[in-house]
């Protein structure tokens, strides 16, 4: 493990805890709360403070605010994190902030993710693992991102808003309710249109279960009852893995509705 380098013109405040390996640029400022993991490297002009923890091997680019306080008017000043995990690239004008009291007091990112130019994560957030937030994406509070989803540039995603794994958000899109597993949404007001075939195929989801997610889509759309009774009756006649992550994430408890198959 090289060593740590820190350009003279940083500021690292006292307190502040720096993995082997680190690499901090010009300009940049480092609070006393923060820590950062072995290998991680922060451009010029990159802003962490608060009390943020940054994994191993992340990069974050110029102008990039990490931690600042939440954008909440509820907000009193009370203690709370931002947890961001491994080989996450963050890029220029980036804001995270961390969490509030009443949102559990922590913002989490996992691994793996690229958050492009201009994104903002609220408070509260939670995202999973191999995220792609396009550039100006907005997300808002208490919001919960799982594995695979691509969000597509422009778009915003409301408070409170699940988005199921493997979705696939298209660009200038408001979500406005929790989007299904392996869904597809687009149009400016955010309408499910079908699934993500393309991202399936590429993580090499076997023929036998995208057929199966097909029928399931089918039947959410267009079969009897109300859309929470489709869905139970779904989780009744499955043997599918990914049909049944689609049930158990209809029958989750949510704060939002969902959009729904040509709604």
């Amino acid at each position: 493990m090289s060593q740590t380098q820190i350009h003279p013109s940083a500021v690292i405040e006292p307190g502040a805890e720096l993995g082997q390996g680190v690499q901090i640029g010009p300009f940049c400022h480092i609070g006393p709360s923060v820590k950062i993991g072995d290998g991680s490297v922060l451009k010029s002009h990159v802003v962490v403070t608060g009390d943020t923890e940054l994994g191993a091997d992340n990069t974050i680019f110029s102008f990039a605010v990490i931690g600042e306080i939440p954008q909440d008017k509820k907000f009193s000043g009370e203690e709370t994190k931002l947890v961001i995990g491994d080989r996450n690239r963050i890029r220029e004008h980036v804001t995270m902030n961390p969490g509030t009291e009443g949102g559990g007091g922590v913002t989490r990112i996992e691994h793996d993710n690229l958050f492009m130019a201009g994104c903002h994560v609220a408070h509260d957030v939670m995202i999973a693992n191999r995220v792609i937030l396009v550039n100006h994406v907005a997300v808002a509070g208490h919001c919960i991102i799982e594995d695979d989803v691509i969000v597509g540039g422009l778009s915003g995603v409301h408070q409170f808003v699940r988005i199921g794994r493997g979705s696939i958000i298209g660009a200038l899109t408001m979500v406005t309710n929790d989007v299904i597993p392996y869904g597809l949404v687009q149009a400016p007001r955010g309408k499910l249109e079908g699934l993500n075939l393309v991202g399936l195929k590429r993580r090499g989801v076997p023929r036998g279960d995208i057929t199966a997610l097909r029928a399931a889509f089918q039947a959410l759309a267009q079969g009897e009852g109300p859309f929470m009774e489709r869905a139970r009756k779904l989780g009744t006649e499955t043997d599918s893995d990914y049909v049944r992550q689609i049930v158990d994430f209809v029958l989750a408890d949510s704060d939002r509705s969902f959009l729904t198959p040509g709604g």
